[in-house]
């Protein structure tokens, strides 16, 4: 395994609607229907193209699984892109499982970011809202996976809303030697 290059991972605290990367990801249900956090909120923001490039992927494929990623454009955003992520509900996972498949959730992203030729992309902290993922455990996961990821990006940020999570991912990845 590559070593970690701290130089592209980037903890910032704010609003992902509003970063102006290739791609934003959007921590998704399977049906790709965007009704809370951090979903409607890229879908508020985004338009219609959004829901109406989402409703179409449902239509074509069937529901996202777990761990899988998608894309659609970004609309009315400054990102070009969403990339959906369906992340594990923790309750319905053995902490084993949630475990891999939120791993699986970022390698998703990056790896359909990459197909795609994008070099920027920004995560929220997939999981840990109302589908419970504990955020002390999910962001240890998030960062070691992006951070072994990096190949082939600029930047690969973690967008934090709330101080808390922010202070808590960026503790992490000083603790993990990721940043510079």
């Amino acid at each position: 395994m590559p070593a970690p290059q701290k130089n592209k991972l980037e903890i910032v605290r704010g609003d992902i609607t509003t970063l102006a990367v290739d791609a934003i990801v959007n921590a998704a249900n399977s049906h790709l229907q965007h009704g809370g956090g951090v979903a409607l909120a890229i879908a508020r923001k985004a338009g219609p193209v959004l829901i109406r490039q989402s409703q179409e992927i449902i239509a074509r494929q069937g529901p996202v699984p777990t761990g899988a990623a998608v894309i659609t454009d970004g609309g009315n955003l400054p990102a070009r892109y969403v990339i959906h992520t369906v992340g594990p509900i923790w309750r319905e996972h053995t902490p084993d499982e949630a475990d891999r498949l939120l791993r699986q959730c970022v390698r998703s992203c990056l790896d359909l970011a990459r197909e795609r030729g994008l070099k920027s992309v920004a995560f929220p902290a997939i999981s840990t809202g109302i589908y419970g993922f504990p955020v002390e455990r999910a962001a240890p996961l998030l960062l070691r996976e992006a951070a072994n990821n990096l190949t082939g990006f600029d930047r690969v940020i973690f967008c934090l809303y709330d101080d808390p999570t922010y202070q808590l991912f960026l503790q992490t990845a000083q603790s993990l030697e990721l940043l510079p």
